[in-house]
């Protein structure tokens, strides 16, 4: 994505850490489901780039053996680990990243997506989820303004607007060049957030992402860059 290219690791940390959609609480392996499984779409809404992503945990055992067919029966993941006697529990795969998304959709169609897996144990997995081709619409910026500057350090308060109907917030917070960084996910009700104090520096420039997220998990975001006032 262009804008800021490590969004892309970022933007990779809020789908793990905000996988939502489609999770199967309370499965266990002696039910032959899994513990989790989502698919869902993720846009920049700026860089006009998207990509599909697939978040599964298996069971207590781990994985040996992954399939995903999507619509259709063609197989779209097919992953082995044959010389693990741990597998893999839980993993995260997404697709490249086109500045175009009819092609992210021409090649993960709409529908019903089937999970089989195997366990090391030789416990065989079976699950099911929805991808949708609809995106959510984006947040506006209300506070601090796109490329704003001398935005205060202490009390600042980021404020914003969605469209209704969104599940969820995600919220990313870094400064550019720079560890340093703040996460969160709130409601689709939400809009604002309050940066902890001692988090800003002054003289600093930052990045500021707002993802809106969908009942079906896919989701759009929109990123601005501010700067904090310098000390006098």
């Amino acid at each position: 994505m262009n804008t800021m290219h490590r969004h892309n690791s970022w933007i990779a940390a809020i789908g793990a850490l905000f996988a939502m959609a489609y999770q199967l609480a309370g499965a266990a392996a002696e039910d032959g489901r899994f513990e989790e499984l989502s698919v869902y779409l993720e846009r920049n809404v700026q860089d006009r780039d998207a990509e599909i992503r697939f978040d599964v945990t298996g069971a207590t055992d781990g994985l040996a053996a992954l399939k995903v067919l999507a619509p259709g029966e063609r197989t779209v993941i097919d992953l082995r680990t044959p010389d693990s006697k741990l597998g893999v529990r839980s993993l995260t795969l997404e697709s490249p990243e086109p500045d175009d998304d009819k092609i992210v959709r021409a090649d993960f169609p709409a529908g019903a997506y089937r999970f089989e897996g195997t366990t090391t144990k030789g416990v065989n997995l079976r699950g099911e989820a929805q991808l949708s081709h609809v995106f959510p619409e984006p947040a506006a910026f209300e506070y601090p303004r796109p490329d704003q500057k001398d935005v205060p350090v202490t009390a600042l308060t980021l404020r914003w607007s969605v469209p209704k109907g969104i599940e969820a917030c995600a919220i990313v917070v870094e400064q550019t060049g720079s560890a340093y960084e703040i996460r969160a996910l709130l409601p689709g009700s939400a809009r604002s957030f309050t940066v902890p104090d001692g988090f800003l520096r002054a003289g600093k420039a930052y990045k500021f992402a707002i993802g809106t997220v969908a009942k079906d998990g896919n989701r759009s975001f929109i990123e601005a860059g501010f700067t904090t006032a310098r000390t006098r």
